[in-house]
């Protein structure tokens, strides 16, 4: 077992089974041996790959998406320029460099990277050297004024709780001990939710998984009364789905994928994001939402073949075929590809209507889950 595994049995055996989402935050968060504390998870060397470290193509692409909400807010001459998660700024990066090409955009914008580690903020800030960017830890530390936020990859590491259909009734699926101390899931009778995730839950056949995320519901509705008050929108990019029940969480250890519990703090833990959830949580605080869309959907409405056959122009036929795979592996549909299972959704200010890359006839419908 892990140290980090080490603490959360003893902590287990001293008060009791955790929440599954409280196993998250420790793996993930814990001060000392976190996995984002301790470890270095984006690219090769790390434990997956992003799509802003797969191709430029993707951050520039945003960056113009960027560019064409500016434009339809009315080009204001502050406004702030916000990316939740960044990693190691390489999206930010990209996507400064693609609006260099729009008048007045780099001057009027306010960058902003809510991040809280300090580790990855000294990572961000080596990417980002000669550009003018400020951090903030949370979504409520943002500026004041029109906000255009992204967010890449940051839902999917937010801590879930899973809550389980049994014939008895609901149940909440716990972390906790086996006879030999080894870390187990149970089940806790007797879960509350509220109304609408209960009826869901309920109408379920035996077995369903709910997961829920408190946290990125909370980020969803600060963001649309965010949106609603002041104006901008958010683009949210994630692998997950529109709503529906199963059980995603998963770890990554080592580039490939492992025991949830095997290796609490060295292994990555992600869950599918329920984009359904995220919108009913934005317009219900005041915003507008459209999508959920396939990534490959997006990026091929804001230009990716044009911008893959620019690159293309001036490269030999190793980087040309580089390029291809890249392309293929942004917006394909096939296995390993991230067109499909990744998926779009823009938050709006209520007056914006739909925003680059989405159609009016995706505009999400808040209806009862």
């Amino acid at each position: 077992m892990t140290p980090l595994g080490e603490i959360i049995a003893r902590q287990i055996g001293q008060t009791g089974p955790i929440t599954v989402a409280d196993y998250m935050q420790q793996c993930l968060f814990h001060p000392t041996l976190g996995y984002y504390t301790t470890h270095e998870p984006f690219g090769a060397q790390g434990d997956f790959v992003t799509a802003p470290e797969i191709s430029q193509m993707f951050g520039e692409l945003l960056g113009l998406w960027a560019a064409d909400t500016w434009m339809r807010l009315g080009s204001p001459s502050r406004f702030v320029l916000a990316e939740l998660g960044p990693g190691r700024g390489t999206m930010m990066a990209d996507m400064l460099r693609a609006t260099r090409i729009v008048p007045g955009l780099r001057e009027a914008a306010r960058v902003v990277l809510v991040e809280a580690s300090p580790r990855l903020r000294e990572k961000q800030a080596e990417t980002l050297a000669g550009q003018e960017v400020d951090w903030a830890s949370s979504v409520d530390d943002l500026p004041a004024g029109p906000l255009i936020l992204l967010a890449n990859e940051f839902i999917d590491a937010l801590p879930v709780r899973q809550f389980v259909r049994t014939p008895e009734g609901l149940a909440e699926r716990m972390v906790g001990l086996e006879e030999d101390g080894a870390l187990a899931f149970g089940l806790r009778p007797g879960a509350r939710l509220d109304a609408s995730a209960e009826a869901r839950l309920r109408d379920a056949p035996p077995g369903a998984i709910l997961e829920i995320c408190p946290a990125g519901l909370v980020v969803a509705e600060k963001l649309g009364a965010r949106l609603a008050a002041t104006g901008g929108a958010a683009l949210f990019i994630d692998y997950g789905h529109a709503g529906g029940f199963g059980d995603t969480l998963q770890a990554l250890h080592r580039h490939a994928y492992d025991d949830v519990l095997a290796h609490p703090g060295e292994a990555d833990l992600t869950a599918h994001v329920d984009f359904a959830a995220l919108a009913r949580a934005a317009t219900a605080a005041g915003a507008r939402a459209f999508g959920p869309i396939g990534q490959g959907v997006l990026l091929e409405r804001l230009g990716l073949d044009a911008r893959a056959e620019r690159l293309k122009r001036d490269a030999d036929p190793a980087a040309r075929a580089s390029i291809d795979a890249a392309r293929a592996r942004l917006a394909g549909t096939g296995e390993k590809e991230m067109g499909a299972l990744f998926k779009a959704l823009a938050l709006v200010h209520p007056a914006l209507g739909p925003v680059a890359g989405f159609a009016p006839d995706e505009e999400f419908r808040n209806t009862p889950a």
